[in-house]
């Protein structure tokens, strides 16, 4: 970085919601060129911070001062930190799926000749930066046509568009897979060569070490500490016992299983792609997971893992061709998600927000939401039992708000997580299917969220975890099976386990398992 001077600060910034102090005096600075991360729990306050420097939460709002080279700013909406040149990419990508490329980058920036959109010159400029984040596709395409880490580009491309100086990734790669990881990292070290500085927000340590200049880490709304790094040797350890206020020796809770006898059989498991007559996205599937024992399932992103499990649950996902499921030795044909629940699965959904939550609804109605009989007196809800069960699992998850009756629009990702997990605890379960449980959530609330898993497996349910991250497998699991193309292509048990052979396994093809 040729120019190290201040281009970004923020002075004692303070917010309040009803009930809640979520930011407390927080002050940081960011240098030109420079690629700096912010670390924290889920909750500390890292997106409501970035909300407030990009005017999301406009001036007045809150306490605090924040200067933009060199000039105090007071923005009181997005579209005024973006005129002066911040720009932020969400974590939940805001681009609308039936437009083009090209009319998303522009979106609310069109280029405008006499009144009239310009659509040649559109194109023009979209192919430039397309080429300039690498996003190789034409632009014409419809968003919902990618996937979702080019998708990822194409925000970056509007970024760019907006002759951005300081751009905000909150959580870039939670939802990519490695190869795509790799590449957004790439592309993140490329802009910082051309002196665009950019704010990161990751729980991935790993990517954090890869790329940052420097850390900031916020702990319970307030700044822990900030310092310079060299990219490539960040202390992950240091990190860690900021963000939680302790040491965390290890990552993974140590855990003696008490595996019994198979609770849930799956046998041959043939579904068919929704759209796409022919194409079988589960192939043969079969496996089995014990009383008490919490089975991983491994596979590269398209593989099939999730198609696998929604199928499942009440066939919510494909179309069934063959196969049987066996629950306790006895065989069940749970054909929708409501007999699915009865019959003693829960699914967990990757896709927390489109298919785990009501963003409307309240803290206390979400958890009770899939069992409703259990405290319907009457013909009606019993609101005291309603609040005494949420109640309850908001202490034992440790979910931050400031009670039951508040909206879980208003939580932060990883609370949104924890009350997903304890709508599909409460109507107790035998089977309970978790796809990226863990997904956006910091290291501290991992922990808690693999205790949590290992007392569910205690207590003899049956615990299939899906994840992207072999690491969490394996530090978790009793057994893995790996999956490619839709076929299970084997089957490890943790303990001889790594991620080399199961790299190798989730990369074999159907033809090679066949």
């Amino acid at each position: 970085m040729a120019d190290n001077s201040v281009i970004l600060e923020m002075r004692h910034i303070v917010k309040e919601f009803p009930g809640v102090r979520a930011l407390d005096d927080v002050t940081m600075a960011v240098r030109r060129g420079e690629i700096h991360s912010i670390c924290g729990e889920n909750g500390a306050g890292k997106s409501t911070l970035m909300k407030v420097l990009s005017g999301v939460y406009p001036h007045g709002s809150y306490g605090g001062e924040i200067f933009f080279d060199g000039a105090e700013v007071q923005f009181h909406d997005i579209k005024a930190s973006e005129r002066a040149g911040i720009v932020i990419i969400h974590q939940e990508l805001a681009l609308i799926p039936e437009l083009s490329v090209t009319e998303n980058i522009f979106l609310g920036n069109e280029i405008v000749r006499r009144g009239v959109i310009d659509w040649d010159a559109a194109r023009l400029q979209a192919l430039e930066l397309m080429a300039r984040v690498g996003l190789e596709t034409d632009p014409n395409t419809p968003i919902k046509n990618l996937g979702v880490g080019q998708q990822q580009l194409v925000e970056i491309a509007r970024a760019l568009s907006k002759n951005v100086r300081l751009l905000i990734l909150d959580e870039p790669t939670s939802a990519l897979n490695e190869e795509d990881s790799a590449n957004l990292l790439d592309l993140m070290k490329g802009l910082r060569a051309r002196g665009i500085a950019q704010i990161m927000i990751s729980h991935k340590l790993n990517e954090i070490a890869a790329v940052s200049d420097s850390v900031t880490v916020i702990r319970d709304g307030r700044t822990v500490e900030t310092y310079d790094v060299e990219a490539g040797h960040v202390d992950e350890d240091r990190i860690i016992r900021a963000m939680v206020g302790r040491s965390l020796d290890n990552r993974y809770p140590e855990h003696t299983p008490n595996v019994g006898e198979v609770l849930f059989e799956v046998r041959d498991w043939v579904v068919e792609h929704p759209q796409l007559p022919g194409r079988l996205i589960c192939k043969n599937s079969s496996f089995v997971v014990r009383r008490g024992e919490i089975v991983g399932f491994a596979g590269l992103m398209g593989a099939g893992r999730t198609e696998l499990a929604r199928s499942l649950f009440g066939r919510s996902y494909g179309h069934y061709r063959s196969g049987e499921m066996f629950l306790g030795g006895k065989q069940i044909h749970p054909a929708t998600v409501h007999q699915a629940i009865g019959a003693g699965l829960a699914y967990v959904p990757e896709d927390r927000k489109s298919l785990g939550l009501n963003l409307l609804d309240t803290i206390k109605s979400t958890i009770v939401s899939a069992n409703l009989a259990a405290i319907v007196r009457r013909g009606l809800i019993d609101a005291d039992e309603e609040f005494r069960i949420a109640t309850g699992y908001r202490r034992s998850l440790r979910i931050k708000s400031p009670s039951v009756d508040a909206g879980v629009s208003t939580l932060s990702g990883g609370n949104q997580q924890k009350v997903v997990l304890a709508k599909w605890m409460y109507p107790d379960p035998e089977v309970l299917i978790l796809d990226e449980p863990t997904r956006g959530i910091d290291v501290g609330a991992k922990y808690e969220i693999y205790k949590l898993i290992q007392q569910l497996a205690d207590e003899g349910k049956a615990v299939i975890v899906i994840s992207s991250e072999l690491p969490e497998l394996l530090g978790i699991s009793d057994r893995i099976y790996t999956i490619c193309e839709g076929r299970i292509t084997g089957e490890l048990a943790a303990g001889e386990a790594d991620q080399e052979s199961l790299m190798r396994l989730m990369t074999t093809t159907s033809a090679d398992a066949a």
